[in-house]
């Protein structure tokens, strides 16, 4: 008995210091990449962006950082998600109000953003690859970059302009994703 219960404290112990130990890792990567919630109006549709802000840090983002050609969660920590209460169409494509799971696949001249109807707990697997499930691939659309004029340190999502678009920004690119109601 006294072994069966010096391996149930031991146990319990071990799931304390890793619940413990993961949350305070967790809370790490936020301070570094912290969340943000944008909201935004677009006619009688609201959408609102959940993600996480990368910070630069004299890195080279795109092609490095971010490789070219494989799949982005677009932020950091958990996988950013765009909720629109009212349908959209994204790019000229139908996205039906709900709740997406947003990925990109960076490329030098344009990148591919993918709307996905999977939520994922975090945006990228143990050996770093991303989580997406493209099966569940609701919107696929190709937008070409804008090189801006100056770097933007820190990973940003807004959506407006004239016409309104989700853009998206980050070292000297940007993208824009054309959104009508």
């Amino acid at each position: 008995m006294k072994i069966l219960k010096g391996l149930l404290i031991g146990a319990a112990v071990l799931a304390l210091v890793g619940y413990f130990g993961f949350n305070f890792m967790k809370s790490q990567t936020k301070k570094a990449s912290p969340e943000e919630v944008a909201t935004y109006q677009l006619g009688d549709a609201e959408i609102t962006i959940d993600y996480s802000r990368p910070t630069k840090k004299g890195r080279v983002i795109f092609g490095e950082l971010v490789p070219y050609g494989k799949v982005w969660r677009t932020g950091a920590n958990e996988a950013t998600t765009f909720t629109t209460t009212k349908d959209l169409k994204v790019g000229g494509l139908p996205l039906t109000a709900g709740t997406y799971t947003l990925w990109t696949i960076p490329q030098a001249d344009s990148w591919t953003v993918i709307f996905n109807s999977k939520m994922y707990p975090w945006g990228v697997n143990y050996d770093g690859d991303a989580q997406r499930d493209p099966t569940a691939d609701v919107v696929k659309v190709e937008v070409p970059i804008q090189v801006m004029p100056e770097v933007a340190e820190q990973f940003t999502i807004t959506v407006g302009g004239e016409p309104t678009a989700l853009a998206m920004a980050w070292d000297l690119t940007k993208v824009r994703v054309p959104l009508t109601r």
